[in-house]
């Protein structure tokens, strides 16, 4: 079977789906093409910042996405001994520090409104496997599986939307070199006690960071960094000792993660790195997002970041100027502002413990 458009965009997180909607809102024909079976698989790096949000205002999508369910964190503790010893509270201007939008309500809300375009087709269930190139080495488009089925799509541009282990990257050959951070994170997620306030929580176990995230519809999600590679051997050792450095610090927290976190396998592992690719794309090719530059999970930057790729790379495309893309004008716009977020990110993961530092003022 064969599909003709626009645009084919492989990946349909939060990138390729807003990038969906703001081509198709310009008459661009689009597939976005998804290998789940379902759209909002569970997924942690769920929080909006300022900018994000403001993304999604400038194109009438927040409301959407807020009827639908998400939380505005209303403080940032850090937390030793048991108590909080300093609270942050946001600026008036923002109104939160942080806003937690379940992956499927981000993803619902924006898609909502796509499917209504005619010129908009969103297949599930789809694994790209090969990419086609012209007798010049132009893309023009993809070979995947649907259901078992191989499909190929022609386009005029493909846009690689498809994470931090990207298969359009690969099958482009576009060189990404690795930058470990010396920590491996380890998630997990409990109910939230009935009187918990949506705030963010930090502590400091030994010498690495532990954060609690409230998440919308009543729970709260675990961040808990380890030594790099350490986690094969972390498990051979008993659980109770490690999970009790939780309770210690965050006491009203002992009954929900009794009943949760019972063993190392309650705890989902991720291999923590980040990339910055010197190649955003080729000639009928362009990555964005964690293809391209692959974050940290430190303050939440990586779905923001996305979310300003797709609208940049939106701005830079209509049907007049597809033909004449050059992938290096939306590199250019984008490239200083991610290696400023990447900076960030390692200046606060250095400096994280600092603030456990004279504590008591």
């Amino acid at each position: 079977m064969n599909y003709e458009a626009d645009v084919c965009i492989v990946g349909a997180g939060p990138a390729g789906a807003l990038l969906s909607y703001l081509l198709v809102k310009k008459g661009l024909s689009v597939i976005l093409l998804e290998q789940n079976v379902v759209l909002g698989k569970s997924f942690r790096g769920e929080h909006l910042n300022e900018e994000g949000e403001a993304v999604l205002k400038s194109h009438q999508l927040f409301e959407a996405v807020e009827s639908l369910g998400l939380l505005r964190m209303e403080k940032l503790e850090y937390y030793a001994d048991g108590n909080a010893f300093k609270t942050i509270f946001p600026n008036d201007s923002v109104g939160h520090l942080g806003i937690h939008v379940p992956q499927a309500n981000l993803l619902k809300g924006i898609l909502q409104k796509t499917l209504l375009f005619s010129h908009f087709t969103c297949l599930l269930h789809t694994k790209v496997t090969e990419l086609i190139q012209d007798a010049s080495g132009n893309y023009k488009g993809v070979i995947a599986i649907k259901d078992g089925t191989t499909i190929k799509i022609n386009s005029q541009l493909i846009i690689g939307a498809d994470g931090r282990y990207s298969t359009i990257r690969k099958e482009a050959h576009i060189d990404v070199q690795k930058q470990k951070h010396g920590f491996d994170l380890l998630w997990a997620k409990i109910p939230a006690p009935s009187d918990w306030e949506p705030s963010i929580k930090m502590a400091l176990i030994g010498d690495k960071q532990l954060s609690l995230f409230t998440q919308a519809g009543g729970f709260i999600q675990i961040g808990w960094n380890i030594e790099q590679g350490s986690y094969s051997q972390l498990r051979k050792q008993s659980f109770i000792p490690f999970i009790q450095q939780l309770t210690t610090q965050f006491p009203a927290l002992s009954e929900p993660v009794k009943e949760h976190i019972q063993s190392w396998k309650d705890f989902v592992l991720l291999d923590v790195f980040s990339c910055l690719c010197n190649c955003w794309g080729t000639k009928g090719l362009v990555l964005l997002g964690d293809a391209v530059h692959t974050m940290t999970p430190t303050g939440a930057f990586g779905l923001n970041s996305a979310l300003k790729d797709a609208d940049c790379l939106a701005s830079l495309l209509d049907k007049e100027s597809l033909a004449h893309f050059n992938v290096q004008d939306f590199q250019h716009m984008r490239k200083q502002a991610i290696e400023d977020v990447l900076a960030v990110q390692i200046e606060r993961e250095q400096t994280f413990s600092a603030h456990f530092v004279n504590r008591a003022s």
